[in-house]
């Protein structure tokens, strides 16, 4: 079949070939840039943090009593969580992984003495632990040692502790010591001003509480109790259970803390598959949302089509029975609609495709998300020719069905 007849009878019809050129072109341009943004999400949302998710719980104590003393209750605190039948092992932590809330420190290789040029400077999340913080979070160390009892200090707001040893993730090695980090002296204002610290151990993954930062696998384990630096009356304890019985645990310990000492208020007692969830939430949503826009987009675009052919094929009833009377089969009949629409749609992917990555390109500069992979579009212009010729594909079975005799009807 020669194309120039299906063209000529396409430009009779201009408004209804523009409509459906822009439809199928607007529909590849989200279709492509919603997927990649759904995988993008869903990618995020699967990342492995580094610890014993399912195990584990955090809950929070707040003291209220005028004779409250938090260095003592934070002690015995640990002591009666750990004693807990089923209890893995606990410690206390200044912030939780994966809460969008936390504390972050700029760490560089050298000190302040060195000139900004010859330095390197990372960006990392700190986590205040004891001895059994690794053990309780369940991450694992793949180079140097973990803390031990005498690594451990007090911290207050006046007094900084004798830090002198931190654990880092893999990531922040890599950054800042990519030979090798253990035994390495690192420099922040954690121990005062421009202070020392020696990396004795390194871990293999640990993420950040904010899940969107770029640096999320950066973060550090410093062994030190918060003995109240910025609240003298509340400290939070991370437990890890033996598989299976994390929620009764949860129980046992809200009971066993307010019976430790009952001048304070235990409360934020969650999960940390619930703080996970709680923080990709919208993450999920927008998946959600994005989906529901590809398909409702997909099904519009093919209802459409079906809308369109059907129309040309009532207007050229007459012009198919004189074909059917003049010999032409029903195959060829099915074939020139199919062929009129693979022209229809070949135009709108053509310009979806410009459209595609301009608008990947302008979510980029917007919204920094990274640049669309190549095979996005040939995929999502498939996808869309598919579709064409399968909501075609009715119309035109329709008009094969048409008689020769309807060719003299009006003569």
């Amino acid at each position: 079949m020669e194309f120039r007849p299906v063209l000529n009878a396409l430009m009779r019809n201009k408004t209804g070939l523009l409509l459906i050129v822009l439809q199928v072109a607007i529909t590849l341009a989200i279709v492509c840039n919603s997927v990649f943004i759904i995988l993008q999400r869903i990618e995020k949302v699967n990342r492995p943090s580094g610890m014993d998710e399912a195990n584990l719980f955090t809950v929070t104590s707040l003291g209220f009593a005028s004779d409250f003393d938090l260095p003592g209750t934070l002690r015995q605190d640990l002591d009666a969580l750990r004693s807990i039948p089923g209890v893995v092992d606990a410690t206390t932590i200044n912030s939780v992984p994966l809460s969008q809330g936390g504390w972050s420190e700029g760490l560089s290789d050298q000190p302040d003495s060195v000139p900004q040029d010859k330095r390197k400077r990372e960006g990392s999340a700190i986590y205040m632990v004891d001895e059994h913080g690794a053990n309780t979070l369940g991450v694992r160390i793949v180079a140097g040692r973990n803390f031990n009892a005498g690594d451990v200090s007090g911290r207050t707001k006046d007094d900084k502790g004798s830090l002198h040893s931190v654990i880092i993730t893999q990531a922040l090695a890599d950054k800042l010591f990519p030979g090798g980090a253990v035994g390495k002296t690192l420099y922040s204002s954690l121990p005062g001003k421009d202070g020392p610290v020696t990396v004795v151990g390194v871990i293999e993954r640990l993420q950040a509480p904010w899940v969107g930062w770029d640096k999320v696998e950066q973060a550090m384990l410093v062994p030190q109790y918060d003995h109240g630096e910025f609240d003298a009356s509340s400290s939070r304890y991370l437990v890890r259970t033996e598989p299976g019985r994390r929620d009764e645990i949860m129980k046992e310990a809200e009971r066993k803390l307010g019976e430790v000492n009952s001048g304070r208020i235990v409360r934020g007692l969650r999960s940390i598959e619930e703080v996970r969830g709680e923080s990709y939430r919208q993450d999920r949503a927008m998946t959600v949302v994005l989906t529901t826009v590809i398909f409702s987009l997909l099904a519009v675009t093919g209802l459409g089509i079906v809308g369109m052919v059907s129309f040309w094929v009532t207007r050229r009833i007459k012009q198919i029975g004189t074909r059917r009377a003049l010999g032409a089969r029903r195959f060829d009949i099915r074939r020139y609609f199919m062929i009129e629409n693979l022209i229809v749609v070949g135009i709108g992917i053509a310009l979806g495709l410009l459209l595609t990555y301009g608008f990947n390109l302008w979510l980029m500069k917007h919204y920094e998300l990274p640049r669309l992979a190549w095979y996005y579009a040939p995929v999502g212009a498939l996808t869309v020719l598919l579709l064409g010729q399968l909501a075609v594909f009715g119309p035109a079975t329709r008009a094969t069905r048409v008689s020769p005799a309807v060719a003299t009807r009006t003569v």
